[in-house]
């Protein structure tokens, strides 16, 4: 829906709430015009329950006003004597239509002072259960959110078992797209495996489809930095072809939200208006060599031949601290190992069993049909790619038939343009085009892991209207849901140096607070 569907969305919702409390209105000693002003009604209501006035600001939040929905209809039939659990069930199933049934037919009057202290142990028990899912999704949509590192693309920065706090804020918080959704939860809900949010039968078809739900325009609060390169950052993937992490398609879009797209954690070697290049597997920026940050170790496959039969890879891997897996090549005498960092190979191959340690590269000019564009006339593969553009909002470009496979994903699913080729012509939105100017800035987002990661050299740009959050804490590391890292329980993400666990200082003040807590109630109750 358009910010204007939505304007007229929110205006019947209004007509349909006054036509259903005015006459409440009255009894509560207000005026019957106030049931209908936008935003005001609000606030009126919000005296008429005795409830704060900062509720209003709850029932604009996107899934956060689907919990106080409910929680206002109940309270104004409770403010107008309907207290019995009938009542309550009758509001919430009837959607809060029960309050026309009490405006028009019931003779009801109105409780000025009515107490707002649950009656018994289970209404209390509801109401702080509600209220704490309400703070939760609104800490967890707009300021702070758990994330879990599931794979080892970012492998010797963020370990898989990692556990992090990503901030919405650093970059600026994406108001929620998908406006009828569970809280807290993203594409699949737990254990029941259903999905999280409202969705069309037939969406993995029909990209219209979504444009008939109740789907909010992109908006996102103002941050107070800028996406930088060498940031570590959460984005929804954006060709999200995923049935699973084993089935990527790029070619087929299953066109969800893009607020419930896959969940994936990488790094940006290039930002908006970089040229970018790989050459021999490393990153060139502007035509210089990209310098990572002390803590990131790029990492390569490499074939490895043993001088003995006695070569035994579990133990090399263990003592180089190898990431990923190993494998004998067609039970010759050489073992294929997919992930060694360079600070790992300088030690690996000074192994005095170890003949030769070589770096699977992919040759120049070879074409990898599963590498970004996904075109016949670009002979790019994972170690030699590019040069190319990154766009940059309100830059301009020529576009031509050449280079068109480079953008026609952005001219088109990002940014939402029709686009035709008819012979050399190229018409965008129906009129013929050599130029184009972006909408949005795009990042070029890759694992350090680089043989054994799916990043964009895979699927392309990444839209800003795409990007999470920037991970700035790990709060919890386990080694396989088996053993604790301690050293990494409550580090930073980025930083220089090795990272300082904060772990002990954390329990010294838990502890500290749940001691001074308890000092003050023994102190209290002696009183």
């Amino acid at each position: 829906m358009t910010l204007t569907q939505w304007f007229i969305f929110i205006l019947i919702i209004q007509v349909i709430h006054g036509l259903g409390t005015w006459k409440l209105y009255i009894k509560a000693g207000r005026q019957a015009w106030e049931a209908f002003v936008p935003i005001y009604n609000g606030v009126v209501l919000m005296k008429i329950i005795n409830r704060p006035i900062w509720w209003v600001i709850l029932l604009f939040l996107p899934i956060v006003n689907l919990i106080m929905f409910p929680v206002i209809w109940v309270e104004t039939t409770r403010s107008f004597g309907k207290n019995q659990t009938l009542d309550t069930a009758l509001t919430i199933l009837s959607l809060g239509f029960y309050n026309y049934y009490l405006n028009y037919v019931a003779d009801v009057n109105y409780v000025e002072n009515r107490s707002l202290q649950p009656k018994s142990g289970t209404g209390d028990w509801v109401s702080s259960i509600l209220f704490a899912i309400v703070a939760a999704t609104i800490v967890h949509t707009y300021f702070i959110q758990p994330f879990t590192i599931p794979s080892s693309s970012l492998e010797k920065s963020l370990l898989v078992g990692d556990f992090l706090f990503v901030s919405k804020f650093h970059y600026g918080a994406r108001v929620p797209m998908t406006t009828v959704a569970a809280p807290m939860v993203h594409d699949t809900i737990p254990k029941l495996g259903a999905k999280s949010y409202m969705f069309d039968d037939d969406f993995s078809e029909r990209k219209s489809s979504w444009k008939n739900k109740l789907q909010l325009p992109y908006l996102r609060f103002p941050g107070f930095e800028d996406i930088e390169r060498n940031d570590i950052v959460v984005f929804n993937q954006p060709a999200d072809t995923l049935l699973d992490m084993n089935d990527f398609r790029p070619d087929r879009n299953y066109y969800k939200p893009i607020d419930k797209k896959t969940n994936l954690v990488k790094r940006c070697v290039g930002i908006a208006g970089d040229t970018l290049e790989v050459r021999d597997g490393y990153v060139y920026v502007n035509g210089k060599k990209n310098e990572l940050p002390d803590r990131a170790h790029l990492q390569f496959s490499y074939h490895v031949q043993p001088r003995t039969n006695r070569f035994n890879p579990a133990f090399i891997k263990e003592r180089y601290d190898i990431t990923d897996g190993f494998g004998i090549i067609n039970n010759q005498n050489t073992y294929y190992f997919s992930a060694i960092s360079d600070e790992a190979r300088e030690k690996f191959k000074n192994n005095p069993n170890v003949v030769s340690i070589t770096k699977n590269i992919q040759e120049k000019g070879v074409r990898d049909p599963g590498i970004f564009p996904h075109d016949p006339n670009y002979n790019w593969n994972v170690d030699f790619f590019g040069p190319l553009y990154i766009p940059e909002k309100d830059k301009t470009i020529d576009i031509t038939i050449e280079n068109l496979p480079l953008y026609k994903r952005v001219i088109t699913e990002y940014e939402g343009n029709t686009l035709q080729v008819k012979g050399n012509q190229i018409l965008i939105n129906g009129e013929v085009s050599n130029s184009y100017t972006f909408k949005q800035n795009y990042y070029w987002m890759m694992g350090d892991n680089r043989h054994n990661s799916i990043d964009a050299r895979a699927w392309g740009f990444v839209p800003f209207d795409h990007v999470v959050g920037k991970p700035v804490f790990i709060w919890m590391s386990w080694d396989g849901l088996k053993n604790p890292r301690w050293e990494r329980f409550f580090t930073t993400v980025s930083g220089e140096g090795k990272a300082t666990s904060f772990f002990i200082p954390f329990l010294v003040l838990l502890f500290g607070w749940i001691g001074f807590n308890k000092w003050k109630a023994h102190k209290k109750t002696k009183a």
